[in-house]
């Protein structure tokens, strides 16, 4: 028997109702409520907490921790609900903090180029509000997801080819551990040697280790010029090579995405681009002066132009590119209107960019092999590359088939020397692939979570079982 699973019915009853005479209507066990704090974005099915609290609060976080680790009960962090593998579903029940309301920017420090934040706050909500200091936070992986829901998956995006990832640019966290204390990971100095990186560790933790509640992030100065293009190749295969040969050129592009013929087919009509054909696409934009601007889009188009790639189709306006970029972030509802009533099941790999060609390739063979439609983005830029599939639910054998791809795609890409997952984390969908990826590793990750939450009750079952 787990820990997870010591308490009983009516003490987990009792500690309900004592947060709830704390919290009042801050605290909800509503059907509907708890559905919708019980599943992320994907297929997934839902698994319900059993009630959900609204915090406002470091404080509060605390309070609810130490309440619920008094019977073991489990504690599930929630933001938005974005998360595509499993992260947010409460196994074993329990409580889902709600950390949405925590959404106070708390400090700017212009000339250090950083901030701290609440963890509720959303990169969107982050850049407005910094919009008049000249500066951005320009991790971006679509979605409008918090930045503590994305430092807990160690979210990366669109523009990490360039800025990195959250593991770049998180500086610092405010964290609830599962014993109830609050600690900092990080003074805010931006280099130490005193002491185990306790940052590092709760990134990308999925809730597993302790709650964070405030984030110190690196920001940065907005470019001088930004420029946006679209490049569209006769095939697949030639619009990767152009991908590789820029990367390995040394162009500083600071966005290079990938779009099959069958996603950009689905963007034009939801998204309602014009003047583009159904063809695989590259998506570029480019940050810096004016002068490196068009030095980095000259040679990139130079490089496309080798791989029989169309007339770049610029983008400069502001509202052009959001507009552009704004298509791109809608990939994944635009995929599923191609198939109205489908779930989606949305996984990444990533691989060293040198076998990315290859990697795709043998992927999308795949897909035809075994008569699945998965539409194919990426942010290509860093070797990292998305399917959504698109799947009847109901339909087992689709079903089989999809999870035989998957495989497929996850044993290739660890066969290169690549990962999992670039970029959506583990949940618990992709749990069973950290063997194989890790090995003996895996069971130091387990001796670390049993340290930070020897009764395992923070988000149970997810990244490793007990």
């Amino acid at each position: 028997m787990t820990a997870t699973a010591q308490q009983t019915a009516p003490e987990r009853t009792q500690v309900i109702e004592v947060l709830r005479q704390r919290f009042g209507d801050r605290l909800t066990t509503g059907q509907a409520i708890r559905e919708q704090h019980g599943k992320g974005e994907s297929y997934h099915p839902p698994a319900l907490p059993d009630a959900v609290i609204f915090a406002e609060t470091t404080e509060e976080v605390q309070e609810i921790v130490q309440a619920c680790a008094a019977i073991k009960m489990p504690v599930i962090p929630f933001g938005v609900g974005t998360s595509l593998e499993g992260h947010v579903q409460a196994l074993n029940g329990g409580v889902s903090i709600d950390l949405s309301r925590m959404n106070n920017v708390l400090e700017v420090n212009a000339a250090d180029l950083d901030v701290r934040v609440q963890a509720g706050v959303t990169r969107k909500q982050l850049n407005e509000y910094l919009r008049d200091t000249g500066l951005f936070f320009p991790i971006d992986p679509g979605a409008d997801a918090t930045l503590g829901g994305m430092t807990a998956t160690r979210a990366s995006g669109t523009n990490a080819v360039r800025y990195g990832t959250m593991r770049e640019n998180v500086l610092g966290l405010t964290v609830v551990t599962a014993d109830g204390r609050i600690i900092n990971t990080a003074r805010r100095s931006r280099k130490s040697s005193a002491g185990y990186d306790l940052t590092r560790l709760f990134i990308g933790s999925e809730g597993t280790l302790g709650v964070i509640t405030e984030v110190s992030l690196r920001v940065y100065g907005i470019p001088e010029a930004i420029s946006s293009a679209v490049c569209q190749f006769s095939s697949l295969d030639e619009a990767v090579e152009a991908v590789i040969l820029t990367i390995q050129s040394g162009i500083p592009v600071a966005r290079i995405e990938l779009l099959d013929d069958i996603q950009m087919g689905a963007c034009i009509d939801y998204s309602n681009l014009t003047g583009y054909a159904r063809k695989p696409t590259l998506f570029y934009e480019f940050h810096g002066s004016e002068t490196g601007v068009a030095e980095q889009a000259e040679s990139a188009r130079m490089i496309a132009d080798d791989f029989g790639g169309e007339a770049f189709k610029w983008a400069t306006k502001p509202e052009d590119r959001s507009a552009l970029w704004q298509a791109r972030h809608d990939a994944y509802y635009a995929a599923l209107s191609l198939r109205p009533g489908c779930k989606g099941w949305a996984s990444d790999v990533c691989v060293p960019i040198s076998r990315l060609a290859e990697c795709i390739a043998e992927t999308k063979q795949d897909l035809v092999d075994m008569d699945l439609k998965a539409p194919l983005v990426g942010h290509v830029g860093d070797g990292n590359f998305h399917l959504s599939y698109l799947v009847d639910t109901e339909d087992a054998a689709e079903m089989a088939r999809t999870k035989e791809h998957n495989e497929r795609m996850v044993a290739r890409a660890l066969a290169m020397g690549g990962t999992c997952t670039g970029e959506h984390g583990v949940g618990y969908s992709k749990i069973h692939y950290l063997q194989q990826e890790h090995g003996d590793a895996l069971a130091l990750m387990r001796t670390i979570k049993t340290a930070f939450d020897p009764d395992n009750i923070m988000n149970p079952g997810k990244i490793v079982r007990l």
